[in-house]
C-alpha cells in the first residue's frame, strides 16, 4: 500500500509540474477581462471564478468542454488582483450574476470556483441570498473549512480568510435554512494546498452538497484534468458525477 501510495503522489506531483508549466504559458492570455457576449442557450450560463493569485486562463480547457455543442453560454469573472476580502468580490459578483441573466435572458446561473473561487461564489450563495440565481455551484479544492497550509503568507488578508477560525468561515458555518443552491464539492487527498484534505469537502447540514472525491490529481489539475472536466460537465447537466476506474490514471469517486 505504501509504495502504491508514494508512486500514485509522483505521478500526482508530475501532473501538477505540467500543469503548472502550461498555465504560466497561458497566464498572460488572462489578465484582461474578456467581453461579454449576447446569445441566448438552451441552459443556464456558466460562469467560472478563479482562485488566488490566478485568472481565467485556468479554466480554458474547462471553458471549452462546457460550451461544446452551444447549449450553454460559458464565461469567466476576473476579479480583482488587489482584493483584500473575499466578501466585497461575492458583492461584484453578485452584480456580475445579475448582469448575466439579464443579458442571456435566463433566471438562473451555475458557478463554478476553483480554490477561492468557490469560497467567493458559496458566500454569494450562501450569505448573500445568491441562492435566488444560482442552480448549482460546483468548488475545486476549495478551503471549505479552512486550510492551515503556508503560514508564512498569514500576512495577506485573503490568506488570513481562508483560515479554519477566520470571521468568513464563521459565517458559512452559520445556519443557512432553506438554501436553494445544489453544492458538488471535488476535492482530493493530493491537494497540496488543502491542510487537511477533508477540507474541500462542503460540512453544512443546511446544504443540499455531494462530495466527490478525485484520486491522483493535485491543486492546480483540478480545472484541467479531463476526468475532473467530464464531472463536472455531468454535474451541471444532471446526473450526479459516477464513479470512474483508475487503473493509472485519475478518477472521480
Amino acid at each position: 500500500m505504501g509504495l502504491t501510495m508514494s508512486g500514485a503522489a509522483l505521478r500526482a506531483g508530475v501532473l501538477e509540474a505540467f500543469v503548472l508549466g502550461g498555465h504560466i504559458l497561458l497566464y498572460p492570455t488572462g489578465v484582461l477581462p474578456e467581453r461579454p457576449a449576447a446569445a441566448t442557450h438552451e441552459r443556464p450560463p456558466v460562469l467560472l471564478l478563479h482562485g488566488f493569485t490566478d485568472n481565467r486562463s485556468v479554466f480554458v480547457l474547462l471553458r471549452r468542454a462546457l460550451g461544446v455543442g452551444g447549449l450553454r453560454q460559458v464565461e469567466a469573472y476576473n476579479y480583482s488582483p488587489f482584493t483584500r476580502d473575499l466578501r466585497v468580490t461575492a458583492r461584484h459578483l453578485a452584480r456580475r450574476v445579475e448582469e448575466l441573466c439579464e443579458r442571456t435572458g435566463q433566471d438562473r446561473v451555475d458557478l463554478v470556483g476553483h480554490s477561492l473561487g468557490g469560497l467567493v461564489g458559496r458566500y454569494y450563495v450562501q450569505r448573500l441570498g445568491g441562492d435566488a440565481r444560482v442552480r448549482t455551484l460546483v468548488t475545486l479544492g476549495t478551503p471549505h473549512s479552512g486550510t492551515r497550509v503556508a503560514p508564512f503568507m498569514d500576512a495577506h488578508p485573503l490568506v488570513r480568510q481562508m483560515r479554519p477560525d477566520s470571521e468568513v468561515l464563521t459565517e458559512l458555518r452559520a445556519p443557512a435554512p432553506g438554501c436553494r443552491t445544489r453544492c458538488v464539492a471535488f476535492w482530493s487527498e493530493f491537494d497540496e494546498l488543502m491542510d487537511p484534505t477533508e477540507t474541500a469537502r462542503i460540512e453544512h447540514p443546511d446544504l443540499l452538497a455531494e462530495n466527490v472525491q478525485v484520486t491522483g490529481i493535485g491543486h492546480l489539475a483540478l480545472p484541467a484534468h479531463p476526468t475532473v472536466i467530464a464531472a463536472v460537465r455531468r454535474a451541471l447537466d444532471g446526473p450526479r458525477p459516477a464513479a470512474l476506474p483508475h487503473p493509472d490514471a485519475a478518477s472521480v469517486a
